[in-house]
């Protein structure tokens, strides 16, 4: 029952999205063993400490535990208040009679009682909240609910003052049951299941055009974005130290053993380093990308927000660096206030390009990732395609997401073509799903 405890849990983080390996598992299991369950703090900080690695996970990890061991503080008998175990319910047991168990008061019967009917009508494995309905049934059939029925429809056929008192009493103690055991479905939904539909809203919003996204999803969208701009971090800073074996630092090697008349007792490997990568970001704000232009601040306040060595730019007849106001506001005045100063007016590639070149030029050098978000639209105005050459030859590596569709590249006021030649990827993305794949494969 124990390893079973310890196991549900695990459920309970999986579904919401913390990554639980099995050699953690292994050692969770056996720190609750020393541990026990007695001690509700002590558990909590070492599993906490064993089975998160983020901030969003610990925060997670708390509510759920809280949800998750409030069921299990109940034990078999009021005399053993300190059980270092959590009650084993016997199963084949017999239920005892609902109306007597709904009169009795007696709080930690009715627990166990809960406790394993849940386990009977396998409650771990919800997932949406349109179950709940189902569970609840479903524990109330494990508990004699058939049973309580035909006793009350016996009372009602009796036509007696006694048959009908009885009838009514259960009709209470269906009532009382009902309400409890649809309590504890619930609880065992934001348990299991909450994180389970969050992720089912996410890979929905994921796969749907960011054309026709509506306003009431971005608050949705931010978590969805900020999982994707945390992977990019993550692939950002990864160890940017490899040992070479094999290749022997001499002079280090001489200068660490020359207290040992030079008998190499230390050993000097020589290293490559790779210094740490830097994002530099240009979004286009204007009219034209009016339909996603939220989408792209998000991305652009994610990424500020999550990586530490990002620049990043707005622009739409003239450029300026919105890093500040990502910093210092909340997302949604952060994008009202870009979209006001920067933003909606005509696009001028050619003159965003300049201002960057006048002013933050030194922004992107060898170490820098430079990522462009636009339709690459400009009026018809020169873009500036030299300027653009000498910005890509300055950068590590350039990426241009546009909203639009290939087919429309080059048509009417579009320099995508004339751009393309200086970017080493040049992709649409209709969708969340397309920039995840994008990000991942960079």
């Amino acid at each position: 029952m124990a390893e079973q405890v310890i196991t549900d849990f695990i459920r309970a983080l999986r579904a919401s999205d913390i990554r639980v390996s099995t050699a953690e598992t292994i050692d969770a299991a056996k720190a609750t063993k020393l541990i026990g369950y007695s001690d509700r703090v002590r558990l909590q900080d070492s599993l906490r400490c064993i089975l998160t690695k983020t901030r969003a996970d610990k925060e997670t990890f708390d509510r759920l535990f809280n949800l998750y061991f409030s069921r299990q503080k109940v034990s078999h008998k009021a005399d053993t208040p300190d059980r270092s175990e959590p009650p084993t319910p016997d199963q084949d047991a017999p239920f005892p009679d609902l109306l007597s168990l709904s009169q009795s008061g007696d709080e930690a019967a009715l627990a166990i009682a809960l406790e394993r009917a849940s386990q009977a009508a396998h409650l771990q494995t919800i997932r949406f909240s349109t179950q709940i309905a189902y569970y609840t049934q479903q524990m109330l059939q494990a508990m004699g609910l058939d049973r309580l029925e035909a006793e009350m429809m016996a009372g009602f056929r009796a036509k007696t003052e006694q048959g009908q008192a009885r009838a009514e009493a259960l009709i209470a103690a269906r009532s009382d049951m009902q309400k409890r055991a649809r309590a504890h479905v619930q609880q065992a939904f934001e348990t299991y299941g909450a994180g389970a539909t969050m992720a089912f809203r996410e890979d929905v919003l994921s796969d749907t055009p960011l054309t026709a996204l509506d306003v009431r999803d971005l608050d949705r969208m931010q978590h969805l974005v900020r999982k994707i701009a945390r992977r990019l971090a993550t692939k950002h800073a990864r160890r940017r130290r490899k040992r070479r074996q094999g290749q022997l630092d001499i002079r280090k090697t001489l200068r660490a053993n020359a207290g040992f008349d030079g008998v190499p007792f230390t050993l000097n490997w020589k290293q490559t380093r790779r210094e740490r990568a830097r994002i530099v970001t240009l979004c286009d704000v204007s009219g034209s990308v009016a339909r996603v232009v939220r989408v792209f601040l998000m991305l652009l306040y994610a990424l500020n927000e999550i990586i530490p060595e990002i620049e990043s730019f707005a622009f739409s007849g003239r450029l300026e660096s919105v890093g500040a106001v990502l910093d210092r506001q909340e997302f949604h005045q952060a994008m009202d206030e870009i979209i006001r100063r920067v933003g909606m007016s005509s696009t001028d590639y050619g003159q965003s390009l300049s201002d960057f070149r006048m002013q933050h030029w030194d922004s992107v050098d060898r170490r820098t990732t430079l990522i462009i978000l636009g339709d690459g639209r400009s009026n018809h105005g020169d873009p500036r395609t030299d300027l653009f050459a000498e910005l890509t030859r300055r950068a590590r590596r350039t990426l241009w997401l546009t909203p639009e569709a290939e087919s429309l590249w080059g048509s009417g006021d579009s320099e995508l073509p004339r751009y393309r030649p200086y970017c080493q990827i040049m992709k649409q993305i209709t969708t969340i799903a397309d920039l995840e794949r994008l990000l991942d494969d960079t």
